[in-house]
C-alpha cells in the first residue's frame, strides 16, 4: 500500500446546475432559488440568494476605499429539494424512461419532466 491521498470519490446528486430548488432546512428554510454551481466531490450546491456571506476586502492601491462584498456560500445537497415553479411545491424525484428511450428526471408529486 502506498501512502498517496486519491483523489475524494464524487457523490450522486439528484440535483444539477441551472435547477430551481427550495431549501429544506437550516437558517434560510423555505427560500427557492436556482442552483448557480456544485461541487460533487464535496456533495455541494450554491444557490441563488441562499446563504450570504461577507467579505471584508482591503484597499489594493493607494487611496482605494475597502469595501465589504457579498455572495452565496456553499450548502449540502441534501438540504435542498427541487421545487416547481407552475405548482409552487418542493417534491423528490423519480427517475422513468421517455417513450424515446431517454432517461429523465421527473417530479413525484406532481409527474413534471425537468430534463
Amino acid at each position: 500500500m502506498s501512502n498517496q491521498k486519491t483523489a475524494p470519490k464524487r457523490h450522486k446528486m439528484h440535483v444539477k446546475q441551472g435547477d430551481t430548488v427550495q431549501v429544506i432546512s437550516g437558517r434560510d428554510k423555505g427560500k427557492v432559488g436556482e442552483i448557480l454551481s456544485t461541487d460533487p466531490k464535496k456533495s455541494q450546491v450554491t444557490v441563488q440568494g441562499v446563504n450570504i456571506r461577507t467579505k471584508h476586502v482591503k484597499p489594493q492601491q493607494e487611496g482605494e476605499s475597502g469595501q465589504i462584498s457579498t455572495f452565496e456560500g456553499p450548502i449540502h445537497s441534501s438540504n435542498v429539494m427541487l421545487y416547481s415553479t407552475k405548482e409552487q411545491v418542493a417534491s423528490r424525484i423519480a427517475y422513468t424512461v421517455t417513450e424515446e428511450g431517454r432517461k429523465v428526471r421527473m417530479l413525484k408529486k406532481t409527474g413534471e419532466i425537468i430534463d
